[in-house]
């Protein structure tokens, strides 16, 4: 289980995400893990190729120490591989958990009624398999932060929301007044680019999976500079005093737009403004203040091997004991 400072009370918490294309989600994921704010409960993976997505999360587990984290598949819509899928393709040490992750929200939800926060940062698909499987699943989180919408600008449209309409539909019309939404405009919070040698430098299991799944983004995206959308769902819980907020009745229409009516009794909270500049540090020091590991994993890029060091392309974590990497000292490791 992640740990937790002595005499916290954590907050129960699902997290369902499209870990795998954009890589916000990288950046969500171990925002998660690092707080020791939070009880993880499940992280569930959903849209597209769901299971691909889940090796990769799982990857990153394992090469932190956390195995115990459950990690739940939702219902597979695409064979395509994900963007990053690479990195985990043959990373089978660890398996998901067999209930589907629609099943496992449910379940969760209704053994603890008004006790679990629940974070969306991708296409809500499995949130329209929950409300199939009981239309007042939702209605038990203690509450729901989603980055989900355009608020400002009604002509626009936003990927979580217009990638799967129906479900977006059945996901804003299945909460009661119980959540809040960080749309794109204040959630385009840019990654700074003087973070990423601070990333390396903290140069953790998790924070070198997230510069590595970084890396293959570049190579695969037009976009060089990644938007962390999906950090600031998180920090809507976790330092709420960054944000500014209003409550509105919002709808989501047939192209997918999120339609403000402001005549009309509020049905949820959206985000207004944020201090990116303070959302950053604090980003930044979770980052830092976590050092998950394996006892049995091996920075690469710090082992001395024959009185040379090995020098991979970025401190990648390997799958070595001091053994194997003693038998392998021959070999060429640049």
């Amino acid at each position: 289980m992640v740990a937790v400072a002595f005499g916290q009370e954590r907050q129960k918490i699902i997290l369902d995400t499209d870990l795998g294309d954009d890589i916000d989600d990288a950046f969500s994921f171990v925002q998660a893990l690092s707080s020791e704010k939070f009880e993880i409960l499940g992280i569930c993976m959903g849209y597209a190729n769901t299971p691909d997505r889940s090796r990769i999360a799982l990857k990153m587990l394992y090469q932190a120490g956390l195995d115990t984290v459950p990690i739940y598949v939702g219902r597979k819509t695409s064979n395509s591989p994900t963007v990053q899928s690479v990195w985990a393709e043959d990373f089978y040490l660890l398996q998901p958990q067999e209930q589907p992750a629609a099943e496992f929200i449910v379940e969760t939800l209704n053994t603890y009624p008004g006790e679990v926060v629940l974070f969306t940062v991708g296409p809500v698909t499995n949130m329209k398999d929950v409300v199939e499987l009981d239309p007042n699943a939702l209605s038990n989180a203690k509450h729901i932060y989603s980055m989900f919408g355009a608020f400002t600008d009604e002509t626009r449209t936003e990927w979580n929301v217009v990638a799967d309409i129906e479900a977006s539909q059945a996901f804003t019309t299945h909460t009661n007044n119980n959540i809040s939404y960080s749309g794109v405009e204040v959630a385009s919070v840019q990654w700074r680019k003087d973070k990423t040698n601070e990333m390396d430098t903290i140069n953790t299991p998790l924070t070198v999976a997230v510069m590595e799944l970084r890396d293959i983004w570049d190579q695969n995206t037009p976009w060089k500079n990644p938007t962390l959308f999906d950090c600031t769902a998180l920090a809507m819980f976790l330092w709420p005093e960054l944000f500014e907020t209003r409550d509105v009745f919002m709808y989501v229409d047939d192209a997918g737009h999120t339609i403000i009516e402001e005549d009309k009794e509020p049905n949820c909270e959206i985000a207004v403004s944020i201090d990116e500049d303070e959302f950053s540090k604090r980003l930044m020091d979770l980052y830092w203040a976590q050092n998950y590991r394996r006892d049995d994993f091996i920075c690469l890029s710090t082992v001395v091997i024959g009185g040379g060091k090995v020098i991979p392309r970025r401190g990648t974590f390997d799958q070595y004991t001091a053994v194997e990497l003693t038998a392998t000292a021959n070999e060429n490791w640049v």
